[in-house]
């Protein structure tokens, strides 16, 4: 198969790129540099040119916060572009691969959010991944729409090598402790989005929406902690004190759901994926990072 993978460099398309280069597949990486999503007959004019069997969109404007006052910009990118691409691929007839977010999700629930579960976004980026998602459903595509959390990795920016750099730095950190969510590793959603592939060549699967996460619902106070137990077994500096605090106590200007997880039971049965194991992946992304 003949697949393209937008946004090789951010986090999950590194980890695509080194999951899918062990497969015999044919893969197009691009980048920004070579096709930027946001300019919309340039993407439709490449993509056709290339003409994939599956488009894996790897891309997102992922800065939550900004967001809130760059409300065109993240609705250009995840919603406008990908009702785009979803056009494209419905052109092509291509499968088109999406990642979205548990920030779709409202946060006030008291158990893990299924596919069908109502979504009610509080803030702009959440809204714009929505509005992303409903274009992709309308445009007729063959489609998967993966949302997933939390997300870290040995590549990119992420909460976990942030923790790493801190907590080398300083000797106390203060970290939220009500807000909870499920680690992904980038590497699993990479594995499971392979292995997904040879169920679409297979079969003329159902298009739909898919929830893929970490398999032990945490705070990120409780994520620190783990990220600083196994930092200190490979001989890091960590903080000698770690606090947990409210969400009140650290105001930023977009809302965090306080119960973003989400139920992989529909993921696992359809394609016979396991749940990111995020204590695996927090030992696999020091050891990688240190190597």
């Amino acid at each position: 198969m003949k697949i393209l993978v937008l946004g090789c460099k951010g986090q999950l398309g590194q980890c695509l790129n080194d999951q899918l280069a062990i497969t015999e597949h044919d893969v197009v990486y691009t980048s920004r540099g070579q096709i930027d999503i946001a300019k919309f007959e340039v993407t439709k004019a490449q993509i056709l040119e290339i003409s994939p069997d599956i488009v894996i969109n790897a891309t997102a404007y992922t800065a939550v916060d900004k967001a809130e006052e760059e409300r065109q910009a993240a609705d250009r990118i995840n919603h406008l572009a990908v009702a785009n691409i979803s056009n494209i691929c419905d052109q092509l007839d291509c499968w088109l691969i999406h990642v979205s977010t548990d920030y779709v999700f409202d946060g006030h629930s008291a158990v893990p959010y299924k596919e069908d579960n109502p979504t009610n976004p509080q803030g702009v980026y959440g809204e714009s991944k929505l509005k992303g998602e409903a274009a992709i459903e309308a445009s007729g595509c063959k489609y998967l729409i993966i949302r997933t959390a939390w997300v870290y990795s040995e590549y990119g920016n992420n909460f976990l090598k942030t923790m790493l750099r801190l907590g080398a730095d300083r000797g106390e950190l203060s970290i939220v402790g009500d807000q909870i969510g499920c680690p992904t590793y980038a590497q699993d959603i990479a594995k499971s989005i392979v292995s997904i592939l040879a169920c679409l060549d297979l079969k003329d699967s159902s298009s739909g929406i898919y929830h893929y996460c970490g398999d032990e619902p945490c705070s990120w106070y409780d994520f620190a902690r783990a990220i600083f137990v196994e930092a200190e077994v490979h001989g890091l500096k960590i903080p000698g004190y770690v606090k947990s605090i409210k969400t009140s106590d650290y105001p930023t200007p977009a809302i965090r759901p306080a119960y973003s997880v989400l139920d992989c039971s529909k993921i696992e049965s359809c394609f016979d994926v396991t749940r990111s194991s995020w204590r695996e992946g927090i030992k696999t992304v020091i050891d990688r990072l240190q190597g």
